[in-house]
Parts: C-alpha cells; structure tokens; sequence
C-alpha cells in the first residue's frame, strides 16, 4: 500500500536520519533495562537455596490459571476487572509495541502472518484494547487518587504510600495507549484526506477519535503528529520497561516467573535449609533467616512481586485486630531493604553488607503475631508466600533465644512431657479410663502389649489434657464405634504431634516428637489415622513420612453417613441456628470444606447458614495450638470477630471441627457477652449427640 507519511525509518530530524534515533533509543533502554535486572537479581544469587525446579506441568497448570486466567483477581470484583482488563490490554498490545520499535528500523514492517486476514483481525482487537486499557487507567487512576480504599492506605510506622508512583504509573500507560493510537489515526487521516484507499480503523475506539479529530489537518501537521507520536511511544515504552525495576510494578516483570515456582502443596513448612538432611542440621552454623540473604531466593522473587494491592492484609486475622502485623509490609519493607542494600544508582555502588532483620526492618512482636492461618497467601493473586518466611525468622528468633516469655513454658513442657501443659504422660488417657459413665457406653482400646486395630485414633494434646476439650475425645470415640471403626489409642506412647512447635521454630523439638509418635505409630501396626484436631491432621499429613493415611473425623463420618452405616436423628424443634466454621488447617490448608458441611446437612431438621467469611476465606479464631498460650497485643481478640460474624449471619450456634476452635469460641462468647445468645458446638460432639 502506498505510504501517505514518510515513516520513522525514513525521515531526517536536522539532517540525521531518524532511524539512527530509532535505533539509539531500544539500544540505551536495553542496556539500561539489562544493568538494573543484574542488580536486582544480584540478592537472588546470594540468597539461600530454594528447590523448584520440578513437577513442571503442575506448574504450568499454575501460571495458566493463576497468572494467564487471572483466577484471583476477580475476588476484589472492581479492582479484579479493572486489573485484568489493563493485564489483557497489555498482552494484546504487546505485539504492536514491539512491532513499533521495528518499524522506526524497517518502514512498513509487519510480523509474518499479520499480513492478511488475521492481521485486520488483529487490529481491531488492539483498536478495542487500546481504547479499553486507556478507560480503564482512568477509572483505576480515580480509584487510587481520589476514593483510596482503605486497603490501599498506608499507617505511618510503614512510611509513605505508594498512591503517587501507581497514579504515575497509569499515566504511563495512558500515554503508550494514546501515542500509538495518535500514530495509527494521524496516517490514516493522511491518506483519506490524499484519496488514498485508508487503512481500517474499528469505530468508536481512541483511534478512530483522533482520525475524526484530525479529518481536516494539512499534511505537514500529521507528518509531524505521526513522527511525534511514535517517538513518544517509543521512549515512553523503554522508560516503562527500565522503570518496572524501579518499585511496586516490577511485578510486571516478575509475576510470571513467581507464579511458576510458588510452593504446590499446603499446609507444608520449608525445611530449615534446603538439600540439608534432619541429621545433618547439628552441623549448621546458624538456623532460620537472620538477615536479609539467609531468605531463599523464591523468597526475594516474593519481595520484588508483590503489588501493593493490601489484599492479605485485609483478609489477614492478626491485622484486623490491631496486633503489629501486616503481610503487605512483611513484602514492601523486605523489597526496600533489597533496594537500599542493592543500589542500581550511582553506577557501581557497593552492596551494603545486612545488618540483623529483627530491630531494624521486622519487630518481635510483629513475627510472632502471625497465626499461620493462611488466608493472605490464599488471597494473593501473584502466589506471594508468607508462613515459610515466619517460620523462617522465628526458627532465627529461637536460635538466638528470642522467645515471648508467654510460649517458654508450653515449649518447655512439649520437651519434657511431650504435651505444652506439662502433665504426667499416664494422664494421656484419663478421658477414656476414669470416666466410668463413659467408660460403660464406649470402651477405647490401648494398642499395646500385644492389642491391635485397624484404625488409630490420633487424639493429641487438647483433646487428652484439657478437661472441656476431653469431651471431643469421647465424642469421637462414640462416633467410631458407631460407625463400625476397629480402632485404638496409643495412650501413654503418645507425644504431642509437634505442629506448634515446628510452626514456631522450635524444628528440632518438633523432629524429636514426630521421630517419637513415627516410632509408636508403626509399632501400633495400624493402617489408617484418624484424628478430630485439624493441627494433628495436618501435621501427620504434611510434615510427616512414613505414617499411614490420615484422615480427618469429618470425612469418617461423611462417609459413613453416606453409606448407611451411620444414621442420624433429627434435630428437636429448638429454634436454633447453626453456622459452620472452618477451622484454617482443616480448610484452607487441607481444603475440606465439603465434609463438615455434609455431615450437618445429614441431621435432619438442622438449620444451617453461612457467615460472610467462610471456606477459604475463613476467619482465623486465633486460637491454633501455642497461640491459645500467647499473649499479644491487640485490640480485641479474633474469636471475638468471629461470634459477631456468626450473629450477623443469624446464627445462634457455631460448629465448629477443630478443639482449638471451640476453646477460643466459647472463651469469645464470654467476652462478647453473649452467653444465652449463642452458644458453640464441636462437629463430633453433634454428631455424637444425634446418632440413633
């Protein structure tokens, strides 16, 4: 097609041909771009190791879905749509931005197989995505300047928001969408107004508004808007790309990549340093992350992902209730110490050397604040993982002795007694033995000295040791035995399932525990697990070898309940309510939603509603295993959230599956003045009470 306008490749600018600017400006910005990425990934190298390199159609699975369909987003619905119409824009239009820069080199040029039909295709689709992006960055600009979500904000302790670079940011893109826009409209406007066949443009798009703007331009004007126009989109395209690096938005860059290695199982903890065996951790010098390198390099990939959005933090239990945390300031005080100790600027500065993280970026109490619930990394639409680096820094606290004053006992007691409350372990079995009321409705068999069964029944600490949560223990076993299970107990030769302990890095406590109830279980000679505590569940399933499946009682009984093997009566004609809460590592980390909800569902006449927050996005009770210990500062406790949740459900009982739940339910209750208005329930003590 004959050209109206003389191209980028062809013009003189004072005599120099502008295709010397044209190759100039995408030199300058690689060199540039490819000077600031060595630096940032120079922390990723000295970092700690971190094993991702495998199961990779798992991962691909991972970025089509997470990254590519951008499953997550559309959770926060304005911000989701806004977000993935810009992210589609971008990929639609990146084939134009890098066919830009090329024509500035070679007039004309045109990717092969954009040349016919798929082409005219092709340019509607980026006249429509063009116009939408620059809509959009509006609409997102107004959002985040002037109505600022209160997610978005920034307290002071954290520093400065980052409302000014994402305003300018989206400047940016506004101005890649108009000058490529302007460059296509002012050449087609050129060549209508010469009688030449016009080049299509899709109606009602930015384009074709500059076209009808433009109609009536003489020819020298467009000559100069299209030339203009293009080295605008060309140099604000290589300052976007050496920007990106620069702060929040280098997630653009990353996010790909983060999606792709970020952990496929839950409920699992990083081992204390990878490609170091258990009985090789004596010989480490130091244990958990001290400073800044001592993080895996996934873990720094995390830093530099993470968006600002304040998603976590919003769903993250500890920040609603005011205690000193914060995931999104876990990330953005972890990318500022990287860019501050890996400076781009002055060219060849030095890398500073890391000081302690605990007193300069990250408090004490700010660490152990974390209930390792799960619901921000459940909620990050870019796979930002957060419990490996707790853990991680509270393994550094705990060898350096930095432990709260209220978890030494329990941890004491886990060490000398196998249980945090630090009782005899021939109590363990009190709740089945010295119960005679109990003991003449259900008998518990001990598997030892010879006894055998084909189920073990996993009881664990709470549910032996405190007297209240005792009455989940023989629930459960009333439960089994109705439901035809051979099961037994393993008694006096059971510890503690050491899930706190590793959770709050104490890893060798925990390895001494779990090496413990390995050996008691494989002695038991049993085939299966069962267990009413969500920390035992996941425990036994996540951080132990060797052991036979493990189940939870909710799947026990859904099963049976669905097979005929148990049946349920109806509920009396009480008047109550019941909701369902999903304990965090039964649900989240687990994911068993399902179960619980179709065991409640099977008594019939029970009338059950959901709270605003439920499956994955589950409240936290607050209450999970050593926390039911520590004593943080906060302005009202997550139980207490809870029991208002439940109510403005119209709930008048919580169920919950989880004995660490009810303690915390029930103390909430108290709290909340609320007792005679609600009451909470354990799932097995239910069942239990409605079996025929």
């Amino acid at each position: 097609m004959e050209t109206a306008l003389i191209g980028p490749a062809k013009a003189f600018f004072l005599f120099i041909p502008t295709w010397f600017i044209s190759l100039i400006i995408p030199i300058a910005g690689i060199v540039i771009f490819t000077y600031i990425m060595a630096t940032r990934l120079a922390p990723l190298v000295k970092a700690a190791p971190d094993m991702r390199m495998n199961r990779y159609p798992e991962r691909i699975l991972k970025v089509l879905k997470i990254w590519l369909a951008q499953w997550r987003q559309p959770r926060y619905r304005t911000a989701g749509i806004l977000h993935i119409l810009i992210f589609f824009g971008f990929l639609a239009l990146s084939i134009r931005s890098i066919s830009l820069v090329i024509i500035g080199l070679y007039d004309g040029f045109v990717f092969p197989g954009l040349d016919g039909t798929v082409g005219h295709i092709y340019n509607v689709v980026k006249d429509v995505m063009a116009t939408v992006v620059f809509v959009t960055v509006i609409v997102a600009a107004y959002r985040r300047g002037i109505q600022r979500p209160a997610r978005y904000a920034v307290p002071e302790k954290y520093g400065h928001d980052h409302t000014g670079e994402a305003v300018f940011v989206l400047a940016v893109i506004a101005t890649l969408m108009v000058s490529e826009s302007l460059f296509e409209a002012t050449l087609v406007a050129a060549q209508a107004s010469q009688g030449m066949p016009a080049e299509f443009i899709t109606p009602l798009t930015l384009p074709w508004l500059f076209k009808v703007f433009l109609w009536n331009t003489s020819i020298e004007h467009l000559q100069t808007l299209h030339l203009l126009s293009f080295y605008v989109h060309d140099v604000t395209f290589f300052f976007f790309l050496c920007f990106l690096p620069m702060g929040k938005h280098f997630h653009v860059i990353t996010s790909l990549f983060n999606v792709f290695f970020m952990r496929l199982d839950q409920g699992t903890v990083k081992p204390v340093r990878h490609g170091v065996t258990d009985e090789q951790l004596d010989d480490l010098e130091s244990f958990g992350v001290k400073k800044l390198e001592d993080f895996t390099w996934k873990h720094l990939l995390d830093f530099y992902s993470c968006a600002d959005c304040g998603r976590c933090s919003d769903q993250c239990p500890a920040n609603a209730v005011g205690r000193p945390l914060s995931p999104r300031f876990i990330s953005i005080k972890g990318r500022d110490l990287i860019f501050k100790n890996y400076p781009w600027y002055p060219v060849g500065s030095m890398f500073k050397e890391s000081e302690p993280l605990i007193g300069s970026i990250y408090e004490e109490d700010e660490i152990w604040s974390c209930t390792t619930c799960g619901a921000c990394e459940q909620e990050c639409p870019l796979g930002i993982e957060y419990i490996d680096k707790m853990v991680d820094l509270r393994r550094g606290m705990v060898d350096e002795g930095m432990v709260p004053q209220s978890l030494q006992k329990p941890l004491r007691a886990l060490e000398k007694r196998g249980n945090p409350w630090g009782k005899m372990e021939k109590k363990r079995t009190d709740w089945a033995l010295k119960d005679k009321e109990f003991k003449a409705d259900c008998e518990v068999q001990i598997l030892e000295k010879g006894a055998l069964a084909d189920t073990l029944y996993f009881v664990d600490s709470i549910s032996s040791y405190d007297d209240r949560m005792q009455g989940i223990a023989q629930a459960t076993a009333k439960v089994l035995t109705a439901a035809g299970i051979d099961f037994g107990i393993l008694g006096k030769a059971e510890k503690d399932s050491g899930h706190e302990a590793k959770r709050f890095g104490e890893e060798m406590l925990f390895q001494d525990l779990r090496d413990q109830n390995i050996d008691a279980i494989a002695n038991s000679g049993v085939k299966k697990i069962v267990t009413a505590d969500p920390h035992a569940l996941n425990a036994l399933k996540n951080d132990y070898t060797d052991v036979p499946p493990v189940e939870h009682i909710s799947q026990v009984v859904a099963r049976a309940v669905t097979s005929g093997r148990l049946t349920l009566k109806p509920v009396e004609g009480n008047g109550k309510t019941y909701t369902y809460h999903d304990p965090c590592y039964l649900g989240r980390h687990n994911q068993l939603y399902e179960d619980p909800r179709q065991v409640l569902d099977a008594i019939p006449g029970l009338d059950r509603v959901e709270m605003l927050k439920s499956r994955d996005r589950s409240f936290c009770c607050g209450g999970g295993g050593l926390m039911l210990f520590y004593e943080p500062e906060e302005e009202t406790r997550m139980g207490v959230l809870r029991v208002e949740m439940a109510a403005a459900a119209g709930a008048n009982v919580i169920v919950t599956a989880c004995p660490f739940c009810l303690v915390n339910m029930e103390d909430a209750i108290k709290v909340a003045g609320m007792e005679g208005k609600m009451e909470a329930i354990e799932l097995a003590e239910l069942v239990a009470m409605h079996i025929q």
